[in-house]
């Protein structure tokens, strides 16, 4: 049986499993990948990591970079999309996995921001409306696995909401936990801002590429007709 067909039947907003990557604090072993399925449009699947899966600037490797370290870059030269077609790609799917993930045209990516192809990508601004107009807002609340959460060696922590707005958190294996703040790939609203999703389902245009807290839901597309 080839590794798409039990992806044949799945449905917009369904859970499905693809690739493995560490989810415990260990970080020693890597567990399976669960994904919402945004979109499926013919023998295509759009989907999107539900948990955040790790913690990264979104340009900045160094451990020495604070947030007021940034510099204008976009979403095509930045390194988290370095990593995300890389590091990740190659951490998270094995080879015949990769032979269905397709590689996207991905728009929106901010003002004067090229256009790029990607096999794996975060939302953009438009693609993240789009997601909460069809499946809701709390698609937008997300909390990290507990390897996104462990402080890394290049500085990066993954903010976690502990105040006392019940609207910031969410309930994974029985408990209540507070939710995180993720990337989104479009450039803020200035060349040295990203956007990001943040307390309250909301998305903001501020974030600084060099800060350290915010996780990463990596999305990318599954072509069922391989």
């Amino acid at each position: 049986m080839q590794i798409v067909d039990c992806y044949r039947n799945a449905k917009e907003g369904e859970i499905i499993t693809f690739g493995t990557y560490p989810q415990t604090s260990a970080g020693t072993s890597a567990a399976p990948v669960e994904w919402r399925v945004l979109q499926k449009s013919g023998s295509e699947l759009f989907i999107l990591s539900e948990h955040i899966l790790d913690c990264k600037r979104y340009h900045g490797k160094s451990a020495d970079i604070t947030w007021y370290d940034c510099v204008a870059i976009n979403w095509r030269d930045c390194d988290l999309r370095k990593w995300l077609n890389d590091e990740f790609y190659n951490t998270a799917f094995t080879a015949a996995e990769k032979e269905f993930i397709k590689t996207a045209h991905c728009t929106g990516n901010g003002e004067d921001s090229p256009d790029t192809e990607d096999r794996v990508f975060l939302l953009s601004v438009n693609e993240i409306k789009e997601v909460s107009d069809k499946h809701g807002k709390t698609l937008l609340r997300a909390g990290g696995t507990d390897f996104a959460k462990m402080k890394k060696p290049d500085g990066c922590s993954l903010y976690v909401y502990d105040k006392t707005n019940k609207d910031n958190y969410i309930i994974r294996n029985g408990q209540e936990t507070g939710c995180s703040w993720w990337w989104l790939r479009t450039q803020g609203n200035k060349p040295t801002r990203a956007f990001f999703v943040g307390t309250g389902c909301s998305i903001r245009s501020y974030a600084n590429v060099s800060a350290a807290r915010d996780g990463v839901r990596p999305a990318l597309k599954i072509n069922l007709a391989v």
